[in-house]
């Protein structure tokens, strides 16, 4: 009997240890719940916060309650990389879900100011867009979800019933379908029976590239505006279709913090923002201050984060009419953690944000004529703006009619209207024709979205950023582009731009030249030589059919091609047609009498790229998602993630290139080291980017050698200053983000390609590289000048002017390429992307004269 009993002591002592919270730790007291409404335990199995939710019973769950309640109406509006849906719900009053279209209709009238004016706002519903957890590891706002969506369906009584029939909710419960199920699978996994709060603990300490990031390791609370991947396509979407007047954005920070909520720093709002927003936003933060006062939770705002990005998914709604609100909640990274504040727990965070979307619910109904009007009043202050504002339209156009596709594909997005051009014309020196050429006119309600994409901006209120601090959109996408100050007759309007197709011009049957301009002719070029095809690039200008083909032209000679029939060389032809949007030239004969013949030499055989990217440890997830994105879904050519410690002990021998992403590379050991000096010394390319192109020279493989603070700047920056200013100081000389102009010499292979010498380039960093001793050693440098558009210090900008881009190192037979920047920036840094796959392609055939 007493073992009995001391047996019931120890099991009854664990059960308190692991006694969860019941759901109505996280409701308001006092209200009546609907007993037909599942709760979430009874259909995920477990009460909220006691484990992380995964998506599949997320799903579930807001699928359950779409079944059962008529408030409910559950969409899904799209897929992720990994197939997982992307989910909204339509919550309101069921009178009002019988009349949702009409509704919807009428509310995006408010943005059209030739229709808002008749629009009685008084009796329309404002419409609400919560979001929850675009980091998949800031998991508190999903799991919060859970409790929002049974409390709107299930709650009764006036208030509740007020809010539905006032309020049209759009309820998000995760942005990153992906990421959060990676970020639950670890936690849940290495939960342990006894909660253990050591930060230290596995369950606190992701693997690499942990949960935060969608399937290709983007930040997809930077793609609102871009949207180059289809969670943000599919929520920008819906965005759209009903113009919500608030959208809250429920994210988590560090473990040590409290909980905030917008606005941010006021002295950092992007310009083009209304200090209308601001005022709105700060009345909108009472409601969450007294409704956390009421629960003892602590909290700050208008410190640390900023409205200035607008890719942002808190200022993204800023440019439209909308409020967008930005909660961050400390978080717990698992289930409990220690904190200055205390232990924290998973089901509090939860609490917090469950809160705080009540209190903006109530926020919304109260504040409702308020937010309607103001959205009416932003797009017809929009218009009248535009009517004064000295540009008239923006005109783009490029040689490169796939990338151009891709830029009016993004703008499009966002409902903004294109037109085609009346006839060719030129603008500012520079010519734009039909074929080729769009434009964009300021005169239209997106007019201030419109202008933050293709500003160019010098003059800043702070000198720091939370994120970049430019996106001029035309530069990313590398094309010519023009703000027109006069006004222009445009052409028709484009309904849906299409993806363009080449043809094949001329019948021969000597062989076919491809020109290089084409953003797809990589992706070409590895699908013939994956095919056995022998292909080869022009490092001469040749004459063809009365026709200059510069240099970088791919040929293919029919009948130099020992795996391949003429008939089927013809069929791949097509396929570079109607797939990569390449104009094919159909040659007869291969001599040039006015220079070079298609057998000269100086047309350069290409070898398979056979790619391995090293990733994990301290290597920078986002930049090499940024690459794997790019050849995996771009073109479509095969990259080996290998993890650096394999790389330290496995053959290396069966790649020829090897990159090295930004990051630090202080893992890989001595043998490592001298196993890739044999390899490049073999014929090996290495490229590098960013910091690794400090420690490919550390390690022996190359010579970059960086700049340092001149005398001057050293003293300026050890002047004695205010200790309240370390923060605001350090942060002054980080260069987040901004554009420079880099002069290019376009006979080098690696910007075979490009039309102008002149390239924009995105600055991420404060890598600055000397210039190279060599007379061809410096073929993209920044002259005395460059800066386009962005914030970069003093000292910054003068280690900056007349620096290198890119070097070269010759070792043996191999190359080592070491570019400064990041050319592939967030997958819409589309301009740039062609020196990678130039470097892949032809950095093997650079000559040893470029080497430092």
């Amino acid at each position: 009997m007493k073992k009995s009993i001391l047996t019931l002591l120890f099991l009854t002592s664990v059960a308190s240890v692991f006694a969860q919270v019941e759901l109505n730790y996280f409701l308001p007291a006092k209200i009546q719940y609907n007993p037909a409404i599942p709760t979430p335990k009874s259909v995920i199995g477990h009460e909220v916060g006691e484990w992380h939710i995964t998506h599949d019973r997320l799903v579930n769950y807001m699928m359950a309650l779409d079944k059962a309640s008529d408030r409910i109406s559950l969409e899904v509006i799209g897929q992720t990389h990994e197939s997982r849906p992307v989910i909204v719900m339509v919550i309101t009053s069921p009178k009002n879900h019988q009349n949702l279209e009409q509704i919807k209709a009428q509310h995006v009238q408010l943005t059209d100011p030739s229709k808002s004016s008749s629009l009685d706002v008084k009796n329309m519903p404002a419409v609400f867009y919560m979001g929850h957890s675009i980091h998949g590891n800031e998991a508190s706002g999903a799991n919060a979800s859970l409790v929002t969506a049974y409390y709107l369906a299930a709650a009764q009584g006036a208030e509740i019933e007020r809010y539905l029939d006032n309020t049209i909710i759009l309820l998000d419960p995760s942005f990153n379908p992906d990421g959060l199920q990676r970020f639950s699978g670890w936690v849940n996994a290495r939960k342990s029976r006894v909660p253990n709060a050591d930060p230290n603990d596995v369950e606190h300490n992701e693997a690499w590239p942990g949960g935060r990031f969608n399937h290709y390791w983007f930040d997809l609370n930077r793609d609102w505006l871009v949207a180059q991947h289809p969670e943000s396509q599919a929520r920008v979407k819906k965005f759209h279709q009903w113009k919500p007047n608030v959208l809250t954005d429920h994210h988590e920070m560090g473990t040590n913090a409290t909980f905030f909520f917008q606005p941010g720093v006021p002295s950092r709002m992007h310009p083009l923002t209304p200090e209308k927003n601001l005022e709105l936003t700060k009345k909108i933060g009472t409601y969450h201050a007294k409704a956390l006062d009421e629960i003892g939770s602590l909290y700050y705002t208008q410190e640390g984060y900023d409205d200035f990005y607008y890719g942002k998914g808190s200022t993204f709604p800023d440019v439209q009419g909308a409020i967008g609100i930005l909660f961050e909640q400390a978080s717990s990274r698992g289930h409990a953690q220690e904190s200055s504040n205390g232990i924290l727990r998973f089901p509090f965070t939860i609490r917090n944000q469950f809160t705080t979307a009540l209190s903006t619910l109530k926020a919304v109904n109260e504040m409702r004529v308020e937010l309607l009007e103001y959205q009416r009043d932003f797009y017809k202050s929009a218009s009248a703006e535009a009517a004064k504002d000295l540009t008239k339209a923006v005109v783009v156009g490029s040689r490169d009619k796939v990338k151009l596709f891709h830029f009016i594909e993004m703008v499009q997005r966002q409902q903004i209207d294109v037109h085609k051009l009346t006839t060719n014309q030129s603008f500012g020196g520079k010519n734009f024709n039909v074929e080729n050429s769009y434009a964009i006119p300021f005169n239209q309600p997106q007019y201030r979205l419109i202008k933050s994409m293709v500003e160019k901006r010098l003059q800043f209120k702070d000198s720091l950023f939370y994120d970049i601090s430019s996106w001029t959109l035309p530069l990313a996408y590398g094309l010519d582009f023009e703000e027109v100050k006069t006004p222009i007759a445009l052409g028709e309007k484009i309904a849906e731009v299409k993806m363009p197709e080449g043809k094949i011009i001329g019948n021969g049957g000597y062989a076919y030249v491809v020109e290089p301009f084409g953003y797809y002719l990589p992706r070409a070029t590895y699908r013939l030589l994956s095919k056995g095809i022998r292909v080869k690039v022009a490092t001469d200008p040749f004459f063809a059919n009365d026709k200059k083909f510069e240099r970088g032209t791919l040929m293919i000679h029919v009948e130099n091609q020992e795996k391949i029939s003429p008939e089927q060389l013809l069929v791949y032809m097509k396929e570079l047609v109607e797939k990569d949007g390449l104009d094919v030239y159909a040659l007869n004969t291969g001599l040039d009498y006015r220079g070079v013949s298609l057998g000269s030499p100086t047309f350069m055989a290409l070898r398979k790229p056979e790619i391995a990217m090293l990733v994990e440890g301290n290597v920078s997830a986002t930049d090499v998602g940024e690459l794997w994105h790019l050849f995996d879904t771009r073109f479509n050519i095969p990259v080996t993630l290998l993890p650096v410690s394999v790389f330290n002990s496995t053959n290396i021998s069966r790649y020829n290139t090897i990159i090295f992403p930004e990051g630090s590379y202080a893992s890989i050991n001595d043998g490592a080291k001298e196993k890739l000096k044999t390899w490049t010394q073999a014929g090996g390319l290495v490229l590098g980017f960013e910091s690794a192109v400090n420690w490919l020279t550390g390690a022996g493989l190359a010579k970059f050698e960086m700049k340092k603070d001149d005398e001057k700047d050293k003293k300026e920056l050890a002047k004695p200053k205010p200790y309240a200013d370390i923060e605001e100081n350090r942060g002054a000389q980080e260069t987040s983000g901004a554009i420079f102009e880099a002069e290019a010499d376009l006979t080098n292979p690696l910007f075979y390609g490009y039309t102008s010498n002149k390239i924009p380039l995105f600055k991420p960093n404060n890598l600055f590289m000397q210039k190279a001793s060599g007379v061809y050693s410096n073929p993209l440098t920044y002259g005395n000048s460059p800066l386009i558009s962005g914030y970069i210090s003093k000292p910054n900008y003068a280690k900056l002017k007349n620096s290198s881009c890119v070097g070269v190192s010759v070792l043996g037979r191999g190359r080592v390429i070491g570019f400064t920047e990041n050319l592939a920036f967030r997958a819409f840094w589309f301009g740039t992307n062609k020196m990678i796959t130039n470097a892949i392609f032809y950095g093997p055939m650079l000559s040893a004269e470029m080497g430092r």
